[in-house]
């Protein structure tokens, strides 16, 4: 049985890698030159992990990540508003592992068969029956797996009524910072502004901001980041200080999918941003395409096939989907008035709330 993958991201080599360690032939096509990722760092919770656990990465990636027990949300004074319960641990590690989204595709990279990358192919058509046009000619498969991302050409072809990406009201940077002490995860929630860091393995700092803005408005750039950030409480102003102007700042503005009807149609299959790209709000969308890889490839082996596929993953990510959203929302709340509010009632819950709010997503296994 032969599967083409369409794209080379997280979702994309997951699938590979799934799939062929169940006896697939895999093929990955890959419209950049390069397998390579600039990005910058991602979280990794619990149901990844143990989604990486099943596809025999697992131990690779804990290696090249740093397991953080703290995780949270504070107010831009440092108050904090909500914490993870320190008890939920597992194996001994936190909630969440930190990792540059390089080091996670390198791992990914490494482990899907030699030979079945195919990078340059940029993919234009697909049809339901599995055939696959692309910019080397054309391809037949037994399964063609979308993992082309929010503006999939393979949800496109197959779904052409399906309604396009929504744009959620807020944009968002990224960036590495040098390496430099801090205590743990955080994300800082202001009035229609917010901030976050994590610590890599390497000493480096993950950071990211997200700003209530008209869809593409101009980017600030750093010097605005550092303007609109000013007077929160450290290590924030020091970390964007610590980024130097030939750092790498990626700026996007921040998109989410509406509901899909169905994930697979024929010998079609959407995984990832192509079937369910969410907010990052919850920091699942990796893992989300990392879970995907690891069913979608159990489905085929005799577990209920593509029905069975859609099924499970449609309900589950359309959930996480939807919290997701409403998450965003209430971060980005700008009434005063609103936000006084969302902050006393975040403080008064108990440290438990943090962690009990996250069971439905975090439960997962494989």
């Amino acid at each position: 049985m032969k599967a083409i993958i369409v794209g080379g991201g997280i979702g994309g080599l997951a699938s590979a890698l799934a799939l062929a360690g169940r006896g697939w032939e895999v093929e990955v096509l890959e419209r950049a030159a390069a397998f390579t990722e600039v990005g910058a760092g991602l979280s990794l919770w619990l149901n990844g992990l143990r989604a990486l656990d099943a596809l025999g990465v697992g131990q690779s990636v804990r290696e090249r990540s740093l397991p953080e027990g703290q995780a949270g949300i504070q107010d831009a004074s440092g108050r904090w508003l909500s914490r993870a319960d320190p008890e939920a641990r597992e194996g001994g590690n936190g909630l969440v592992a930190m990792i540059h989204r390089a080091d996670l595709l390198a791992v990914l990279h490494a482990a899907v068969p030699e030979g079945s990358l195919r990078n340059a192919v940029t993919v234009s058509q697909v049809r339901a029956d599995g055939t696959v046009v692309h910019s080397a000619g054309e391809s037949r498969a037994d399964l063609v797996v979308g993992a082309d991302g929010i503006r999939s050409a393979v949800r496109a072809s197959v779904w052409p009524a399906a309604a396009s990406p929504r744009y959620a009201g807020y944009t968002a940077w990224r960036m590495v910072t040098p390496a430099m002490p801090v205590d743990g995860t955080s994300e800082s929630w202001g009035r229609g502004e917010r901030f976050g860091y994590g610590p890599l393995p390497d000493g480096r700092v993950y950071c990211f901001a997200v700003a209530n803005a008209p869809e593409g408005a101009k980017d600030e750039g750093l010097a605005g980041l550092r303007r609109r950030f000013t007077g929160w409480h450290s290590p924030i102003p020091a970390l964007l200080d610590a980024t130097g102007q030939d750092a790498v700042v990626l700026h996007d503005d921040l998109y989410e999918l509406p509901r899909l009807r169905a994930y697979a149609a024929g010998r079609v299959a959407l995984v990832g941003d192509a079937a369910h790209a969410m907010t990052p709000n919850l920091g699942q969308g990796a893992c989300q395409a990392l879970e995907d890889a690891v069913v979608l490839a159990k489905c085929l082996d005799g577990h209920g096939g593509l029905d069975a596929y859609d099924r499970l993953r449609r309900k589950r990510t359309q959930m996480i989907t939807r919290r997701s959203h409403r998450v965003g929302v209430v971060a980005q709340w700008q009434s005063p008035v609103a936000v006084a509010l969302r902050n006393t009632t975040l403080r008064l819950l108990p440290s438990s709330s943090f962690t009990r709010s996250l069971a439905p997503v975090l439960d997962w296994t494989a």
